[in-house]
């Protein structure tokens, strides 16, 4: 059976033949015609270039096709190639990333390098050296695509560091927003600056102290692909988001990107400049949330909680203070645990004693006597506005210690 030998560019010295001196010396003359050449090309890149002719001044864009031809021409003629020519590619990717030229328009200006160089070859080869021009084709086209392949390797490089630095920047002047506390007005309008927020919107922050934060990081992804302005970052052991709103972008809207993600919740309507309290007022309310939390919790829904994580010592003492008259020897466990479901369903519902009863499915007289017993052994009667804040306050630093301790609690197996 017949089995074709490997491939070998040295078994075939035919398909990858040594550069034609002649070739080498119609490069060297050209050299000296590289005006002509440059203005040739600029005639045929015009259209290409005309989106982005107001970022390139012409003087600036004639001189680096003149030394990229000089490359290119050295490169065939076998010459050495001195800076910054030899660096030209590297520089203009560079250049073209930091003024904003697309990348593709960029690359294909750069390959038509190809099409008018080898154009003036043909023209100065004639018919005498044209056999070896066809032979060392393949050299000026190296020659090409090795500029080109510089151009977009610093190109693309250009545009990571960019893009790393930008987001530096952007982390920077929100934590210096946050440590500022929104109290310096220029640091507000350059923050606003740098992240591209309105000082005047509205926004929304949302705060996770949970480990996993992935649907923040989702939400804040398909919220930039909306260009809607937003910030997602690490501020000490917390992952915030803040997002400006506006009509297209409620409230709602973001938190049903977030309807998985145990986080607090707060809004502000006051700027900017507002931001940093938010922030402050969302971390609370995230370290309020119960153990069993799977969704976010707005501020509003939960000030009792956060004023009793904010005041732990304090409200404690509030607990033992208010609630230790039902826990004395005198007073079953079965009448306290009564007493209390009546007051907990009472304070989170209307406050209407008749509405109490109809929740607990007992007359309102009923109520009436249970909230009497309640204040004789608390001295607190919910039915008094001032009592009702602090019998409040009090049974969600209880139940608050409750969750503390069982999960403290040793798990026996």
């Amino acid at each position: 059976m017949h089995t074709d030998p490997p491939f070998s560019p040295s078994a075939d010295p035919s398909l990858f033949p040594s550069p034609d001196p002649h070739v080498a010396d119609l490069a060297r003359q050209l050299l000296d015609e590289i005006d002509t050449v440059v203005e040739v090309w600029l005639e045929y890149v015009r259209p290409v270039r005309s989106p982005y002719a107001s970022r390139v001044s012409e003087e600036e864009f004639r001189e680096t096709a003149w030394q990229a031809f000089e490359l290119l021409l050295r490169t065939v003629a076998r010459m050495p190639i001195p800076e910054p020519i030899a660096s030209v590619s590297e520089r203009v990717g560079e250049q073209r990333a930091r003024q904003g030229v697309p990348l593709a328009t960029l690359l294909e200006a750069a390959r038509l390098d190809f099409r008018v160089v080898w154009a003036a070859l043909v023209r100065k080869a004639g018919s005498e050296h044209s056999a070896q021009l066809v032979n060392s084709a393949y050299q000026v086209w190296e020659a090409v695509e090795k500029h080109v392949t510089g151009i977009m390797t610093s190109y693309q490089r250009t545009v990571l560091e960019m893009g790393r630095r930008t987001a530096d920047e952007r982390r920077m002047w929100f934590a210096r927003l946050v440590d500022t506390e929104g109290r310096n007005p220029t640091v507000v309008a350059d923050a606003a600056h740098a992240l591209g927020f309105t000082t005047n919107a509205e926004f929304l922050c949302v705060v996770s102290t949970a480990q996993d934060s992935t649907a923040m990081r989702k939400a804040a992804a398909e919220l930039r692909a909306l260009d809607v302005p937003v910030q997602l970052q690490e501020l000490a052991s917390d992952v915030v988001l803040a997002v400006q709103l506006d009509r297209r972008t409620t409230e709602e809207k973001v938190l049903d990107k977030l309807h998985d993600q145990p986080c607090g919740v707060a809004t502000t309507r006051g700027g900017l400049a507002f931001v940093p309290r938010a922030v402050t007022l969302a971390a609370a309310t995230a370290r309020a949330l119960p153990p069993e939390a799977t969704h976010p919790r707005r501020l509003e829904d939960s000030w009792l909680d956060v004023l009793v994580h904010r005041a732990d010592d304090v409200a404690r003492d509030l607990a033992d203070d208010v609630l230790r008259g039902l826990r004395t020897a005198d007073v079953a466990q079965t009448e306290a645990d009564r007493l209390l479901e009546t007051v907990q369903v009472h304070l989170a519902g209307t406050g209407i004693v008749a509405d109490t009863a109809t929740a607990l499915y007992c007359h309102r007289n009923t109520v009436q006597h249970r909230f009497g017993r309640f204040a004789e052994l608390t001295g607190r009667d919910v039915r008094r506005p001032e009592d009702a804040a602090l019998v409040a306050l009090a049974l969600r630093a209880a139940g608050r210690r409750t969750h503390t301790e069982a999960q403290n609690a040793p798990h026996h197996e």
